[in-house]
């Protein structure tokens, strides 16, 4: 949007800043999310504070940096309210769990780190933000984040210090702060949909128990080489000998990789389904459920410390859960899995949907890195980085429901 784009919403967008930021005291402060809100909206290469003041003409590069970094403002009550309208307003299908990174020069920009950087799709310097987001089939919105903090900070009291790390905050998976995310919405009384999430996440037996256990639908992406037995085998217990300890129950035939269950299935189980209209027309493949147990030492401890951790308490039998499986036409092979513990009678075409829903989150981060500048924050604190991705937030939520309002006017 261009500056006269941006003027003419501008009282609208005072009154969704005036909702949004009600949990700020200060009327100063209001202020200045609006204008931080505005500056983010209009057009520009760089949409750090210094370049965004410029192209305002009531920007304050002083107050608003004073205002992102320093004032003592909760960001997550903004967030509350942020989730709170958008779930009301896009009745989401899913929440879906990611990370995106922001690549950073030195070392003392808050959680920067030499790690796997998306952006740039090799190990580069750089934070890595986990988010939740909410998302149906044409709209979707984020309404979490965390700030992975890697290990080597945890052990530097110096570069904690001068960041402004809380004394609380250490290192912590991204799947365990994934859960802590959901976790603060579902306190704030939003009612999870299906969580979806790609390997990265869906790969880790802990995340899939951690979301069953808070009794939580989800569809999330694993790779082909994890292993499973068969849904319909058990465990078997060998005859006492009277000798030593007792046999414990073993499933007796060798744990298979998710893609061997498929082509044992054959092509002929697979069914054609489509799920979204793509800029090249429908978008279709070819897909199966088969029921599993996915087996190693991960499902194994978790199953058994379901039971109480006592063998004794243990029959050995491994969670079923539903694999489903796209293997397209052309390909030679099984390409892309997912496990499930919705229903084991849910309709393929509603599982492909809501897998491949996942996609609405790189749409997010699209519009809020090249759009709104999510990653061109130059602060260095903790509190900066989290006021920045909160303000982002908000803006991409106030152009969500913009343009999805039939009354509103589209710019030019």
């Amino acid at each position: 949007m261009d500056l006269g784009d941006v003027e003419r919403l501008r009282e609208e967008l005072a009154a969704f800043v005036g909702e949004m930021f009600g949990s700020l005291s200060r009327t100063d402060q209001r202020r200045q999310g609006d204008c931080y809100a505005r500056g983010l909206m209009v057009d520009g290469r760089r949409k750090s504070i210094v370049p965004m003041a410029e192209r305002l003409p009531d920007g304050n590069a002083q107050a608003l940096q004073q205002f992102v970094a320093d004032s003592p403002w909760d960001h997550q009550q903004v967030l509350r309210r942020v989730a709170e309208r958008m779930c009301a307003a896009i009745d989401p299908r899913v929440w879906v769990v990611d990370d995106t990174s922001f690549p950073k020069c030195g070392r003392a920009s808050v959680g920067v780190a030499r790690q796997y950087c998306g952006a740039l799709g090799k190990r580069a310097n750089c934070q890595v933000g986990v988010s939740v987001h909410a998302a149906t089939d044409a709209m979707s919105c984020p309404l979490q984040w965390r700030l992975f903090l890697p290990e080597e900070w945890a052990q530097d009291p110096e570069r904690r210090s001068r960041a402004g790390v809380p004394d609380d905050v250490g290192h912590v998976e991204k799947w365990r702060l994934a859960l802590d995310a959901i976790d603060t919405l579902i306190g704030w009384g939003l009612v999870p949909p299906v969580i979806v999430a790609d390997a990265g996440y869906g790969q880790i037996g802990e995340f899939r128990h951690e979301l069953a256990a808070r009794g939580l639908d989800f569809v999330v992406a694993v790779r082909g080489d994890e292993i499973a037995h068969t849904g319909d085998a058990l465990p078997s217990t060998l005859a006492y000998s009277g000798l030593g300890p007792r046999p414990l129950p073993r499933y007796r035939d060798r744990a298979r990789s998710l893609v061997e269950h498929a082509v044992a299935a054959g092509r002929e189980a697979f069914v054609e389904v489509g799920w979204r209209q793509g800029s090249r027309g429908a978008m279709r493949s070819r897909f199966a459920t088969t029921a599993v147990r996915p087996a190693g030492k991960a499902p194994r401890r978790l199953a058994r410390a379901a039971a109480g951790d006592a063998d004794i308490a243990w029959d050995g039998v491994l969670p079923v859960l539903t694999m489903l499986t796209e293997w397209p036409a052309d390909a030679h092979a099984p390409t892309d899995h997912w496990l499930t513990n919705l229903p084991p009678d849910t309709p393929v075409a509603k599982l492909v949907r809501l897998a491949k829903m996942r996609w609405r989150v790189e749409h997010d981060y699209r519009e809020l890195k090249h759009g709104l500048g999510l990653d061109h924050y130059e602060g260095r604190t903790w509190r900066g980085w989290h006021h920045h991705v909160t303000l982002v937030t908000a803006a991409h939520a106030f152009l969500t429901l913009h343009r999805t309002d039939p009354k509103a006017l589209t710019p030019a």
